[in-house]
Order: C-alpha cells, then structure tokens, then sequence
C-alpha cells in the first residue's frame, strides 16, 4: 500500500480531512507533526506522498506560508530534494501551495533549485473568500493529480489565494504545461478574471500549477474538503436529480480523484 505523510503542527488544521481522503483513495496516510521531521524520528524517505495542507501555519502573521517555508528550507531542504529526486509526490493545498511558493519548490523550472519565482497574494477583493468554485482542468497538463479529470467544482477559503507572476515567467508557466486548474464558471468558459468566478484576481485565472515532472503540485481550492457528496452544498438538489433519473447516488465527492490518482500513479 502507497504510504503518504500529512504534516501537521504550527496552525495547519485540515489534516484530519486530507488524511480521510487519501484513506479513501487507497492510501494509508499518517499524520506526523513537523518536529517529528526535524528531529529524525520520522523521514520522507518512508513515504511516497507528502501533503502540506491547509490552515494558517504560525497566523500567516508574516505573510501567508512564509515561516512554514523557511522552516523546511533550512531544516528539511536536503531531505524534500531527494524525495522528490526519488520519485515522490508532494502535493500543497492552500496554505500547503503557500509554503510550496514561499520554498522555491514551485514552479521548480530547473530541477534541484529552490527559487522564488511566483506568488501568491492578498485577494483582490479585500478580503477572505469562503465559497464554492468552477474549475477547468487543462488536458494538456502532465500533472499526476488531474488524469482524467476535466473539470470539477471544489471550496476555496483563503485570504491570500491570488497567483501573481511577471508575465515571462507565466508565459513559462503556460508554455511549459505546468498550469493544470483554472478558475471557470459554470459550464466551463474561462472566468476571465471576473468575479466571484475568479475569487481572488488570479493571473490567467490560474488555480493550481505543478513542477516539469508534474509530480510536485499546489493548489488553493481544498480537494480533502470534498471527500463525500454530501459536501457539495446542492447535494440534496443533486440527489433528487440522480432519483428522478434513476441513477445511484455517489458516496464520494469529487475530491477524491485528485488523490485517487495520487496512489495510482505508483502503480
């Protein structure tokens, strides 16, 4: 079985939902507090997937996953690059794409360097965004998580979820097919910016991203906080159309798949 380590500790507090879902994938996820990696009594090299999910590690008080970042950077740097030269999925939510940026892990343009080369900032709205997006999956994209998927509808809930870029290195981005989630409305049409489609003011309505292998990805929507169909927040409308059309009512939500594909791809 596909071993995967959720970190917890200093205000990351959705560990016990990406914990399920990888659970539900086929995975059997461990909960393991940051001190247990720096002090040895756990390693990465246990492991073949690493989540960083989602919270607010130490208030974002110095910006949103920044402290988490040089935490790992000059505690853990060594040992994140060889799980990653190994063949490991690191996989960042939220707070988890924060950290991901702040690190230099992505966009991750020249393997083996951690360089800080995109951000993610305060919204454009002014505020905090709790709320349900669309989102379109690019079919182009290499990233392990998106396979199959073309589009789907996940929460965001962040105050600093707006990506930011100089305009050569999102054209990197683009090019490079390191873009795979976009912001959308309903029925799939780009967002274009527009709010509350776009929730943040995200260039290129961007979403999610992940390094050249594809195996190292963030994003801000929660996928582990759509892990049953009864999260959706029209489930009960959804559950009288699935009646009236005689199909089965799902168990999962969709959120699911991102880490269904996770473990897959170790087989």
């Amino acid at each position: 079985m596909v071993k995967a380590l959720v970190m917890t500790g200093f205000g990351l507090n959705c560990d016990l939902e990406t914990s399920y879902a990888l659970k539900v994938a086929g995975a059997e996820a461990e909960r393991v507090h940051l001190n247990s990696l720096i002090s040895g009594e756990k390693s990465l090299a246990s492991y073949r997937i690493f989540v960083i999910g989602g919270g607010f590690s130490w208030g974002d008080d110095h910006g949103a996953g920044v402290i988490m970042a040089m935490r790992l950077k000059h505690r853990l740097q060594d040992q994140i690059s060889s799980f990653v030269d190994s063949g490991g999925i690191v996989i960042g939510i939220c707070n988890g794409f924060q950290v991901l940026v702040n690190l230099g892990l992505l966009p991750g343009f020249e393997s083996g360097r951690m360089n800080r080369e995109v951000a993610l900032i305060a919204n454009d709205c002014g505020g905090f965004r709790d709320q349900w997006v669309n989102l379109s999956v690019n079919p182009e994209s290499h990233c392990v998580l998106s396979s199959g998927i073309a589009s789907i509808e996940l929460p965001i809930r962040h105050g600093e979820g707006k990506f930011f870029a100089e305009p050569s290195v999102i054209e990197k981005l683009i090019s490079g097919r390191q873009v795979f989630l976009r912001y959308s409305k309903p029925g799939g049409s780009a967002a274009l910016g527009e709010f509350p489609f776009n929730p943040n003011g995200s260039v290129e309505d961007i979403a999610g991203i992940c390094d050249l292998s594809g195996r190292v990805a963030g994003l801000m929507p929660h996928p582990e906080a759509f892990n049953h169909f009864t999260n959706h927040p029209d489930w009960t409308l959804l559950k009288e159309i699935y009646r009236r059309d005689k199909k089965p009512i799902p168990e999962e939500g969709e959120g699911i798949k991102f880490f269904r594909n996770a473990v897959r791809y170790f087989d």
